[in-house]
């Protein structure tokens, strides 16, 4: 049975977006347990290295998200036409295409590292732990790269729970390995980023087994050449979500500059404890995009525009909701969360509680910037998309960020997130109020 199609009710969309949410939680959780594990037993320099060079290692996995978004949107929509051969043809293209391109970025990051590092203003201690963080995580590039992409791509073969059980094996495997390997052989920064990547290429394994055979999804590898116009229209659809990526990890390079700038390298520690708690709480807004975007691709491609307009309307409700369910526990948790990452220092914990607390006011507004940037992806829309992704993080978040600290201090540093998501949401909602006739959704 095709899971894409057919009428989806409130509770039929929640069943189907609800595992690549849990599958987001808990990719988010373990993150958060490598912090745990780094913060507690390595001390808070290797601790502000890793947050310091780990956004620039992440952009180089991010390519994967512009493989599994443009991917998506495309399989999904050739689904939707009725093609399933070449729908599996594109499929395997982008596996091949994917690797080939975690093998060169792999590369590529080993000549750059050392260079961004000090260009981003690292020295001494800080510089050398970066480094040695670094030569290990790059390992796992290819595997993250595949990883990331699969979040959409096992829902697009209707299959979200595979994607969960996956997340859930590999977010296991990094916590039963950061225990051994930080806490018991006390390996430091190699042990905890060799826990992480040994955990992504076990979810490559999967991928290759359960889709290299006949299997109950949607979706199987073949032979096939590559399809360069389709990896085109993939990579220009999915360009947005590669903008968005690059961009927060220039945006997350910045802040960890004027932190250091106003606060040492207590600044970088701090906002290293929100980073791996805000990955945790957008974690749900970004399940939920991931979950219901071929949905919406599905029936873009099948034209049944008044399914289009119903997952519109019931999109914007559950975001609304979760919205407000969101801030307000991240308001009642700031405390204990600051105090369990550290806790064991007082002017740090304060600093970090502080940040928390004006930091979650962007919860009220980043899901449906999120999500108006994903429904354009999944309409095919890459340019819009991107626009809404640029103006989010380059315009919005960087003009804000130099800013804001001018008049307020560390608390501009903060606040700037909340004031940037509120115009992005705001940019993303207007895009999607003037195309409604357009894609006749209105």
């Amino acid at each position: 049975m095709n899971e894409l199609q057919g009428h989806f009710s409130y509770g039929r969309l929640l069943k189907y977006t609800f595992p690549t949410v849990i599958m987001m939680i808990f990719t988010s959780i373990y993150g958060v347990v490598d912090g745990l594990f780094l913060s507690n037993y390595t001390g808070k320099t290797a601790f502000a290295a890793v947050n310091f060079i780990l956004p620039f290692l992440m952009v180089l996995g991010g390519m994967g998200f512009m493989f599994g978004n443009g991917g998506s949107a495309l399989v999904a929509k050739t689904l939707g036409e009725g093609d399933n051969l070449k729908s599996n043809q594109i499929f395997s293209s982008l596996m091949i295409v994917s690797f080939l391109t975690g093998v060169f970025l792999t590369i590529a990051g080993y000549i750059s590292l050392r260079p961004i590092a000090e260009g981003l203003g690292a020295e001494g201690q800080l510089l050398e732990d970066c480094l040695v963080y670094g030569r290990v995580y790059l390992l796992g590039i290819p595997a993250s790269v595949i990883q990331n992409e699969f979040q959409n791509l096992y829902v697009t073969a209707g299959k979200p729970q595979l994607g969960l059980y996956a997340t859930v094996a590999s977010g296991v495997m990094n916590i039963v390995l950061d225990a051994l390997f930080v806490a018991v052989f006390s390996w430091g920064l190699v042990g905890a980023a060799a826990a992480t990547i040994l955990s992504q290429w076990l979810c490559v394994v999967f991928v290759v087994i359960y889709f290299g055979r006949d299997n109950s999804s949607l979706l199987r590898f073949v032979k096939a050449k590559i399809d360069w116009h389709a990896m085109y229209k993939m990579c220009s659809n999915g360009f947005s979500e590669l903008l968005n990526n690059v961009s927060m990890t220039v945006v997350s390079m910045i802040y960890n500059a004027q932190l250091l700038k106003y606060a040492g390298n207590d600044g970088l520690a701090a906002y290293g404890v929100l980073m791996y708690i805000n990955f945790l709480f957008i974690s749900i807004f970004i399940g939920y995009v991931v979950g219901v975007a071929p949905c919406i691709s599905y029936h873009y491609g099948a034209q049944n525009n008044d399914e289009i307009r119903s997952l519109l309307k019931k999109s914007c409700v559950i975001l609304t909701v979760c919205s407000l369910l969101m801030f307000s526990v991240s308001e009642l948790m700031a405390c204990p969360i600051s105090k369990l990452f550290v806790g064991y220092d007082g002017g740090l914990y304060e600093m970090t509680l502080r940040g928390f607390l004006l930091f979650s006011f962007s919860y009220l507004f980043s899901g449906f910037a999120f999500f108006s940037s994903s429904f354009f992806t999944s309409l095919n829309n890459g340019r819009i998309s991107a626009v809404i992704s640029f103006m989010r993080t380059v315009v919005f978040q960087i003009s804000l960020v130099f800013i804001l600290p001018v008049f307020w201090g560390m608390d501009g540093i903060w606040f700037s997130v909340v004031i940037a998501e509120l115009l992005a949401s705001s940019l993303g909602m207007f895009f999607v109020f003037i195309k409604r006739r357009t894609y006749h959704y209105g």
